[in-house]
């Protein structure tokens, strides 16, 4: 059976290596005579899968010590209520505004207090990252919330905001594992699994201890707060577990591939050979100011809807899926996650120069 090239936003492409483990011990896991599907999270086995996918994920992101690794479900969006839920004293938020996401974020949060926009790029539809040098975050806020990688519009900090005193909330869903990262910079991160770690369903919080003994806002459900998941070692329900196991995967996956500066080293690669086809093209052009471009997902354009459209279908029939942008922006969107082999960024961009040479005047 021959693979397409998935370009999906996610949930996304996984490394082959992984589905194909995966699928080796699908039936029988190491012995066990079951599936991890089917195994009691209980169990002795399922202790070792998870507690071993937190090991790797702190070698591979080097998390110091004073930071929890917690398992969650119900995607990033539930940690948009579990943020101010549990960091909340005096119920004021900063929030810089990129995309889609901080838009969803923010307003989750006017649930539980008051929002201050403290910088935005909304004004040119979020095409690049508000410069955040002179930026000043509010005296009384609680914290300050950001979004890493904005998947929708192809934005990337290309440095993190120093807020000195608050503790800066960081959504990394979109870069999660593409680079490395100083953890110490957040006093909180959160990243869904379903871009470049694994299924839909499981999402991955780091959090400074410290902030656990912070008291959750009355009425927060017990499943919602940090330090209950924390203490229970993300088992104070049944967590997503085969989700789990396979981040695990990755995570092993990352390591042997030569870890977080190899994945970097790859992702650059993969995305300057998109972006310097882009800045030469007659017909196509990026959507997002340089000095912002993110290495994940790349959005273009012809201008042109018809055009777009015939782009899209013949890219289909090419072998490339999921190409189509989000109606945010319109045009295409290239997903090139960790798991995109550089044959699948070549390919695209051997097909996209035979589409313009049939389509320019």
């Amino acid at each position: 059976m021959k693979r397409i090239y998935n370009f999906s936003a996610g949930p996304a492409v996984l490394p082959e290596e992984v589905l194909q483990q995966a699928a080796d011990e699908m039936l029988d896991y190491k012995g066990s005579g079951m599936s991890v599907m089917e195994m009691s999270h209980r169990s002795k086995n399922y202790q070792a899968i998870i507690d071993e996918a937190e090991a790797d994920l702190r070698k591979v992101l080097n998390i110091p010590s004073n930071y929890k690794v917690l398992f969650v479900q119900g995607g990033g969006t539930v940690q948009f209520a579990m943020v101010p839920m549990n960091l909340s004293k005096n119920r004021i938020y900063d929030f810089i505004m990129t995309g889609h996401w901080s838009k969803r974020a923010k307003k989750e949060a006017e649930i539980f207090g008051k929002v201050n926009v403290i910088a935005s790029s909304e004004d040119k539809n979020f095409s690049y990252i508000p410069n955040l040098d002179n930026v000043k975050a509010t005296s009384e806020s609680d914290f300050v919330c950001m979004c890493d990688n904005n998947t929708i519009f192809g934005t990337k900090y290309k440095k993190y905001p120093e807020f000195p005193g608050k503790i800066l909330i960081n959504d990394a869903s979109s870069s999660f594992l593409s680079e490395p990262m100083d953890v110490t910079k957040f006093g909180l991160i959160f990243a869904g699994a379903q871009k470049n770690v694994g299924p839909a369903g499981v999402v991955i919080v780091i959090i400074r201890e410290d902030l656990l003994d912070n008291e959750p806002l009355p009425g927060t459900p017990t499943l919602l707060k940090y330090k209950v998941l924390a203490d229970a070692g993300s088992m104070y329900n049944t967590p997503p577990t085969y989700g789990i196991y396979i981040c695990g995967l990755v995570f092993k996956w990352i390591l042997n591939h030569g870890g977080l500066e190899a994945m970097k080293e790859r992702n650059e690669k993969k995305a300057a050979l998109l972006y310097n086809y882009l800045d030469n093209s007659k017909i196509f052009k990026g959507t997002v100011e340089k000095n912002s471009r993110s290495l994940m997902n790349v959005c273009f354009t012809t201008g042109n809807d018809e055009l777009n459209a015939a782009f899209l279908d013949g890219a289909k029939n090419a072998g490339f899926a999921n190409l189509k942008g989000h109606r945010s922006v319109g045009g295409m969107r290239a997903s090139i996650y960790n798991a995109m082999p550089m044959a699948g960024v070549e390919a695209l961009v051997a097909y996209m120069r035979e589409f313009e040479a049939a389509h320019s005047k």
